[in-house]
């Protein structure tokens, strides 16, 4: 009955895609790419070739900063481009964020982006899942941890100066976050799938740290 629950019933396999070509349309900070490939059809026989570009960004982690002791998340304010063209205001509240560079491990990342955006030592990283940020369009896979901090620690005005980093910490209590989060101000994709998964993993959490001692 587990194999039953944990495998999707996938009707094709990698084996039923063949990828013609590739190749770059743009690479600077991001890059997209062309794929050219066939696959077969649920009816029967193969597509004819298909074209779509990617948008292929690597991998990022994501990190929730919870103080246990406070029952306080830590988030960051920054100003983002993407808000600016589709969203009320240009700066957006988050959770700590980076991207994995070849080479680099996840967990590895995690702990240092949260030094660099809150000022803050995390310890016990808890993995809560990954996820395609959206799988039509683009490549990146987003991981989620979830970090025990000291959020009396925090900085106050944070980042990197040469990435061109401005960001604002704060500190609220865990009952005000999942507010705005059920009121849907809260609107970043990985910051609203970060919380839902903590809200409902919450005391788990907390039962994994305190068994540690």
């Amino acid at each position: 009955m587990k194999k039953l629950l944990d495998d999707f019933p996938y009707s094709l396999n990698k084996q039923d895609v063949e990828v013609v070509a590739k190749k770059s349309l743009f690479s600077r900070f991001f890059n997209v790419s062309l794929v050219s490939f066939k696959h077969k059809l649920f009816a029967g026989g193969w597509s004819d070739t298909v074209e779509r570009e990617i948008f292929e960004r690597g991998d990022a982690v994501v990190v929730l900063p919870y103080d246990p002791i406070l029952d306080q998340i830590v988030m960051v304010e920054q100003i983002r481009v993407g808000c600016m063209e589709n969203a009320p205001h240009p700066w957006a509240f988050e959770l700590v964020g980076g991207m994995v560079e070849p080479g680099q491990s996840i967990e590895s990342v995690a702990l240092r982006e949260t030094e660099e955006e809150t000022g803050l030592h995390a310890t016990d990283l808890i993995p809560m899942q990954s996820y395609l940020s959206s799988c039509g369009g683009t490549s990146e896979r987003i991981f989620l941890y979830v970090a025990k901090v000291d959020s009396t620690q925090c900085g106050d005005i944070c980042g990197l100066d040469y990435e061109h980093e401005d960001i604002k910490v704060h500190q609220f209590s865990t009952e005000q976050v999942f507010h705005w989060l059920d009121k849907g101000i809260i609107d970043a994709a990985a910051v609203v799938i970060a919380l839902q998964w903590f809200k409902l993993h919450k005391q788990n959490v907390l039962d994994k740290w305190a068994s540690k001692g």
